[in-house]
């Protein structure tokens, strides 16, 4: 058997019943019915893609603030070292 490590989740109830009947059904452990459908999930999961539309949006309003320039009358409040700060 692989290492596995233990994890505790929370279920709401109906998915709590759902999960006995499929495994009683296909007479397998609730464990291993969880990590089936956490294998498929994750096989037929794609990385999530850019939005070319978000980022011309996001890149014009960049634009649009670098265009007025500074603020006059208004100092930077901020340090670039607090920009790092968690």
């Amino acid at each position: 058997m692989a290492l596995m490590v233990r994890k505790q989740v929370y279920l709401k109830k109906e998915h709590a019943l759902s999960l006995k009947r499929q495994a009683r059904a296909r007479g397998i452990s609730e464990a291993e019915l969880i990590r089936e459908s956490i294998a498929r999930q994750i096989e037929n999961t794609s990385p999530p893609q850019p939005d070319p539309q978000a980022w011309a949006r996001a890149h014009k309003f960049m634009l649009a603030l670098h265009a007025q320039g500074p603020i006059a009358n208004r100092p930077r409040r901020w340090t670039r070292e607090e920009l790092y700060e968690g």
